[in-house]
């Protein structure tokens, strides 16, 4: 979720683009990062666990947000679910299960805000 894949429409929304990393949500295995055996295996140039092709770390994504201060707290405090590997577990079900999920960027009125 790098700062470069976002954009604004000459209509004031906000849209995300990254085309090269689109995959089927029921094709992801969502995972929690495991436990590192000991101290040693935290800070190894490698993974102490495997990963598949299709795994996904939720957890990560705040890594990768691009953002800090105020504009990171905010986001963290109103969207920790992104970050959960069980949260998106339960999206997959919903949607396995024919569920269409319709997510709106906007509550009510877009609001653009400006300095």
């Amino acid at each position: 979720m790098l700062l470069k894949n976002f954009g604004v429409t000459r209509h004031g929304r906000v849209v995300f683009y990254d085309y090269d990393e689109l995959a089927s949500l029921l094709d992801c295995s969502f995972r929690a990062i495991p436990v590192p055996p000991g101290d040693d295996a935290e800070f190894a140039s490698e993974p102490w666990f495997s990963v598949g092709p299709n795994d996904v770390f939720p957890a990560e994504f705040s890594t990768f947000l691009g953002v800090q201060g105020p504009i990171r707290y905010a986001f963290n405090g109103r969207h920790a679910e992104l970050f959960d590997h069980l949260w998106w577990r339960s999206v997959q079900a919903r949607v396995a299960a024919g569920e269409l999920i319709e997510i709106y960027p906007y509550e009510g009125k877009a609001q653009i805000v400006s300095r």
